[in-house]
């Protein structure tokens, strides 16, 4: 299939017609929709001025997908590389954004591995299995969302009940002896909301180290998960609410060039405890909460001697926060809180050579407060406006805000977006404090703003077109002292450190497009980014960041028949990047075609089918790495 061709169709159909479809996502095609990332409280879409995507519950089952990720790279603006198939180091960039520099909330719990380079969060484990919808926000939204919210946020919310007793199951298997299972249960009464679930993947996978590179072996990946949650209703303004999710990750994968026999372990958990109480008949809602997430990490090699294992870590983060929404008056409403956290972490390495290395081990804190404020001050017009102060243990202080607009007007026919937002950093623990460390790191800064309109030309037909901007400064790298002809202070005993050495800039414009009629719905969306390094005096400069696609499209034809088959067909199309920041390692552009069909066999039960990568294109998110070829699936759901 002709890329180019393929891209160019896309982009018309985005313009002028056909998004990724209910059957896939919404956007803000749907205007009565409520959304809570933007302002930390559930807003219909009309009044948001920031740049949001919603993937509802009927859209992720439409989607049959078994991880997120393929469920988020279908949204304008987010890409990703991963290692390999299912279940490898997975990197999600949100309009060219650093993966670490995207905040990942699972029920408004932020996911983070602070033992890790950049302190952030490894998507490869994170499977779609109980997810009732997920939420993408793009721009810069550090100022409710604190460090690490450069490119926006996702946040992914699980099921809840909404009867006195409610079950459903999946199943499904396919190509690459491939397996997944997934069942969940739970209640809601007056006094009490309950859900317990759990699920199992299993493949044999395809070899990590790319097939036409040579790889033979595959590398399979594993996934256990469970996660529950419990609110009780004290009275009919308190509640007391419980939440957890685990999960453990068995993953094979390869060496730098070669097949290897090398496997690895992580373990996540999250727990969230909140007390919920609203004051004054309702006007002021607040929000206690305590956050604990912990994720661990070994790594391997049975080829080495004296000691198999090769790398092993672990990182904490504790958070309390408090937020507060009060209703000031009709259409005014303030947002408030406080958060402060605490991460640590340890890292090892052992060789043969040094089995029992002294692992490094930090920790450190952050606190903040912000506010917002967000008001229809003329009928159609509403405004947010909000502001930020951290402080952090190491670096000290650090202010910023953020503005919004959103315009609804012809009868909510037409609404414009407009928003403006600072984003934040902190170090990692990695960065500040281990052997290549440099406590003199300031936080990495970016500004960012975004203008928008979408049009609804008919009843069943939804058009919107988005500019982005965004210009970061402060950029955390790592230095090669043995390529300094004069090295640093911070040189002295070692063979690199961080510093603050890179600016980027990233721009484009985001198409998308949805068309219903009767069962007949077309969608699109197209994105083209342009991300470059714009450190003046570098070697790089004015070059393309790392595996960052300058062009990238979706669109799916579904069509409901009148005996109730379900079929869809879906295309997406992501164009040529760079592997290095020199640009001198090209990953060439690729085109998927999927072919997926649902029926309902009674009320309660499902069949359903898929194909993926119908003309098994051969192609790499991350260079010498395989991806999966063609396969098929097929399972069964059921609900009571």
């Amino acid at each position: 299939m002709n890329y180019n061709s393929l891209l160019l169709s896309t982009c018309v159909l985005a313009l002028g017609g056909a998004t990724l479809a209910r059957a896939e996502t919404t956007t803000a095609a749907d205007l009565d929709a409520l959304v809570v990332t933007a302002t930390r409280t559930p807003t219909p879409l009309d009044q948001v001025g920031a740049s949001v995507t919603l993937i509802d519950q009927e859209a992720v089952r439409q989607a049959q997908a078994v991880v997120v990720s393929d469920l988020l790279v279908q949204t304008p603006g987010v890409s990703f590389s991963r290692n390999g198939g299912v279940g490898k180091t997975t990197s999600l960039y949100i309009r060219g954004a650093e993966t670490d520099q995207t905040v990942v909330l699972i029920d408004g719990v932020k996911l983070n591995d602070p033992s890790s380079t950049g302190g952030g969060f490894n998507a490869g484990d994170l499977l779609a299995g109980d997810i009732a919808r997920i939420e993408v926000l793009r721009g810069s939204q550090s100022t409710l969302w604190g460090s690490q919210a450069i490119g926006g946020v996702v946040n992914i919310i699980t099921r809840q009940p909404t009867g006195p007793f409610e079950a459903d199951a999946e199943a499904e298997g396919g190509a690459l002896h491939t397996a997944y299972g997934r069942a969940g249960v739970g209640g809601k009464t007056e006094r009490l909301l309950w859900r317990v679930s759990g699920g199992y993947y299993t493949t044999d996978g395809v070899s990590a180290f790319a097939k036409e590179n040579g790889g033979r072996e595959p590398d399979g990946y594993r996934n256990v998960g469970l996660n529950g949650r419990g609110v009780f209703n004290l009275t009919r303004d308190v509640s007391v609410e419980a939440r957890a999710v685990w999960s453990k990750g068995h993953n094979e994968f390869d060496g730098f060039g070669a097949d290897a026999p090398n496997t690895g372990d992580t373990k996540e958990l999250v727990v969230y405890g909140g007390l919920n109480a609203a004051l004054f008949g309702g006007r002021l809602q607040n929000r206690l909460a305590y956050a604990y997430t912990d994720t661990d990490r070994v790594n391997f090699d049975p080829l080495q001697k004296t000691t198999t294992v090769t790398f092993d870590a672990a990182g904490q983060n504790r958070r309390w926060e408090y937020q507060g929404t009060f209703a000031i008056a009709t259409g005014w409403t303030a947002t408030f809180g406080g958060e402060t956290e605490r991460s640590q972490m340890h890292t090892a390495s052992p060789t043969a050579a040094n089995p029992t290395p002294k692992p490094a081990t930090a920790r450190t804190g952050i606190d903040g407060l912000y506010g917002q404020i967000q008001a229809e001050v003329l009928p159609g017009l509403t405004l947010t406006g909000g502001l930020r102060h951290d402080d952090h243990r190491t670096f000290g202080g650090h202010t910023l805000g953020q503005f919004a607009a959103a315009w609804s007007f012809n009868d909510a026919d037409t609404v414009v977006r407009a928003s403006y937002g600072e984003g934040f950093k902190a170090p990692s623990l990695f960065q500040l404090y281990s052997d290549f460390g440099n406590t003199a790191l300031k936080p990495e800064e970016a500004k960012s703003w975004d203008i928008g309109v979408e049009h609804h030309l008919l009843p069943a037909l939804v058009v919107s077109a988005t500019y982005f901007n965004r210009d970061s400064a402060n950029l955390i790298d790592f230095v090669s002292c043995t390529a300094l002809n004069r090295g640093p202070p911070q040189c002295v005993g070692r063979t690199g450190f961080y510093d603050n050495v890179s600016k980027a800039r990233a721009d484009g414009i985001e198409l998308a497009s949805n068309l219903t009629l009767g069962g007949l719905s077309v969608s699109a969306n197209y994105t083209h980014l342009r991300a470059k390094n714009a450190t003046v005096g570098s070697a790089n400069f004015g070059k393309r960041l790392v595996r960052r696609p300058q062009d990238q499209a979706n669109a799916t034809v579904s069509y409901l028949w009148p005996f109730r088959l379900s079929t869809s067909v879906s295309v997406r199309a992501t164009g040529a990047s760079w592997n290095n920041a020199a640009n001198t390692q090209r990953l060439k552009a690729y085109t998927l075609v999927d072919l997926r069909a649902s029926y309902p066999v009674t009320d309660t039960i499902e069949v359903y089918g898929r194909i993926e990568n119908l003309f098994e294109q051969t192609y790499q998110t991350t260079l010498t790495y395989g991806s999966p070829g063609r396969g098929a699936y097929v399972g069964a759901r059921a609900r009571f």
